[in-house]
């Protein structure tokens, strides 16, 4: 059965936004932004988000839709990206998602929806932070686990995010985010997606292409850009300044690093998260990869991905 949107994912730096932007001119798409970071407003450099020029040549969603103070949350995207893509199918259109945020883009392929129910109550998730604060990480997950020891073995005592959440939700729903989880895999998709994944043969030019990549948004204005986040009041400890090359450059402007050592971060925690992508990524049996030799060949990739969806 021909598959309704065309997903385009991958660590970051694999070119990723170039593949989107052309299959989208291809197959008479829109691109639906995947990245949990490029959705805040202003944050433009450091989230390495379409330029201007590359949003001119076909329509982008689910760029700067928050301001940098709100706590997005992958319930909303799925809300919201579901409603942009339900709205592209229905004039015909392929909705081409592109990004590296992994949960998002299986969020939204799945439609999982038990995360909207757990924001139903802001009480609740305030009150679990606070217990989670009084007691500390190691003690909020021993209490995890004795409900959910499946998520709980997959938690770190310093996530707090992660951990406030999996203790809210089952307070609210009484279901554990495992429980959860498993109903939605039992469920049939909510779109059929054809997903190509990117990266590159060798991991050593991979990390290359990240290098680069830092050094281009450092040359860009990264430092300035953060600079005005803070300057329009913007708190350096809210989730949208915990993003990688924000929160070193944040050091860095605060004097606790010299910028030669926030640089030298910001590399090596880009390259670490690519592993960890690269990890998510290769879970899914039904990719189709394409790995570069060296350099990105973007219409040998094209007319690799005609050739494959021929067959679908």
């Amino acid at each position: 059965m021909k598959p309704q949107i065309i997903v385009v994912c991958g660590p970051t730096a694999t070119g990723k936004t170039r593949l989107g932007i052309a299959l989208a001119e291809k197959y008479n798409g829109e691109i639906v932004s995947a990245d949990s970071m490029q959705v805040y407003r202003r944050m433009d450099i450091g989230t390495a988000k379409a330029t201007p020029e590359e949003r001119a040549l076909v329509p982008h969603h689910m760029l700067d839709v928050a301001e940098p103070t709100e706590d997005y949350s992958v319930s909303r995207y799925v809300r919201e990206a579901g409603a942009v893509c339900d709205g592209l199918l229905a004039e015909g259109k392929t909705p081409v998602l592109v990004g590296g945020t992994g949960l998002y883009i299986d969020s939204l392929l799945a439609g999982r929806d038990f995360a909207e129910r757990a924001e139903a109550d802001e009480s609740l998730r305030a009150a679990i932070a606070a217990e989670y604060d009084e007691i500390g990480g190691e003690a909020m997950l021993e209490r995890l686990r004795a409900f959910d020891p499946e998520r709980a073995q997959r938690l770190h005592p310093a996530d707090r995010r992660r951990i406030v959440r999996a203790v809210e939700i089952y307070r609210l729903t009484g279901k554990t985010i495992t429980a959860h989880d498993a109903e939605t895999r039992a469920r049939p998709p909510r779109y059929r997606a054809f997903t190509v994944a990117l990266s590159y043969r060798d991991r050593a030019d991979l990390y290359a292409r990240i290098d680069s990549r830092v050094d281009e948004m450092l040359a860009q204005g990264l430092f300035a850009e953060v600079e005005s986040l803070l300057a329009e009041g913007l708190s350096a400890e809210c989730t949208a300044m915990q993003a990688i090359g924000y929160k070193e450059a944040v050091l860095a402007l605060r004097g606790e690093l010299s910028r030669e050592e926030a640089a030298a971060l910001i590399k090596q925690s880009s390259r670490r998260y690519a592993k960890r992508q690269l990890t998510w990524f290769g879970r899914n049996e039904a990719a189709h990869w394409i790995r570069w030799e060296h350099t990105p060949d973007f219409g040998a990739a094209l007319s690799e991905i005609a050739r494959l969806l021929s067959t679908e």
